[in-house]
């Protein structure tokens, strides 16, 4: 692959829902040609409108281009999208490099990264944490996993989307990596929502109350964006709680295989599977708030007005 170069490198971009969209709007809005494809082709409008090309398949976007993204549900859909029928691999040519953002499987991304391999492409595991906020910033942190040259010549098309970029090592590591962050984030909501419901029970003002706090010693990436949304009532998807879900599931089970206890990130899945029982399915993570008050006996929309 010669180097990348707006109006030269073609991109390809599968699955522009919450954060996809944003990310992949950088890289047209810097002059690259885009090809993008979602399960929902309305999805694609807005980037259609800023001059990408909306294709019927992931296999027509590696067709048509050099460098593929894909930011997808769950590994099931990462699996379809990179190795089924239609897919990535059945598109792609050797030189190519395939870029997975979504958060998945440590072992799905050595399998893409051999399946890839043995075309002559390189596959770079490269998730992201910031939410919708991060995206629309071009302000993720973006870990990544695989071949050390071919991250450091796509390297240009990952500041375009994020402000703390770190090569982690060989294929998989950027997910492990996101692991780690995951489990950090589920212990930390807890520990969000539990104080601010003590500053509410205690009748303090909250955002009073974040003011002193978020900047000393407790503060966080957590506290200083979801907090408000908690406070404001705000649960609308920066991170759908379906997809934390599985995000924690599949860091437990990378746990298990190692015989790790993680005793913090297994309460944070159990309270999580409560908030989604209790509808939030498809709200933001914050909605933790709702299920914890609703343990407490009060509705923490009606009573935190």
């Amino acid at each position: 692959m010669t180097a990348i170069e707006p109006g030269k490198t073609r991109i390809g971009w599968i699955g522009t829902g919450v954060m996809g969209h944003s990310m992949c709007g950088h890289l047209i809005d810097a002059g690259y040609q885009a090809t993008v494809y979602n399960r929902s082709p309305e999805k694609t409008q807005g980037l259609v409108d800023k001059g990408a090309t909306a294709v019927d398949s992931p296999r027509a976007v590696a067709e048509n281009s050099d460098v593929v993204f894909t930011i997808v549900g769950f590994p099931s859909d990462v699996r379809q999208v990179m190795l089924g029928e239609g897919g990535v691999l059945e598109g792609s040519r050797e030189g190519m490099v395939l870029v997975d953002m979504t958060t998945s499987d440590p072992s799905l991304a050595i399998e893409i990264a051999e399946a890839a391999k043995a075309i002559g492409v390189q596959a770079i595991d490269a998730p992201v944490s910031g939410g919708d906020l991060g995206a629309r910033n071009a302000a993720l942190s973006i870990m990544i996993g695989g071949d050390a040259e071919t991250v450091r010549r796509i390297d240009p098309l990952f500041q375009l989307m994020g402000k703390t970029i770190v090569y982690q090592g060989g294929p998989g590591s950027g997910q492990h990596t996101k692991m780690v962050n995951q489990t950090l984030i589920a212990s930390g909501m807890i520990a969000i929502c539990e104080g601010l419901l003590y500053a509410h029970k205690v009748g303090l003002d909250i955002p009073t109350v974040l003011k002193s706090v978020s900047s000393g010693a407790a503060g966080s990436w957590s506290l200083s964006n979801l907090a408000p949304r908690m406070i404001n009532g705000d649960f609308d998807p920066g991170f759908f709680v379906e997809h934390f879900l599985k995000d924690m599931k599949i860091a437990l089970d990378e746990a298990s295989k190692r015989n790790l206890a993680l005793p913090g990130l297994a309460l944070g899945y159990q309270l999580y599977h409560a908030v989604a029982a209790q509808g939030h399915r498809r709200d933001g993570t914050q909605s933790l708030i709702l299920a914890l008050a609703k343990l407490n006996g009060f509705d923490w929309k009606n009573e935190n007005r």
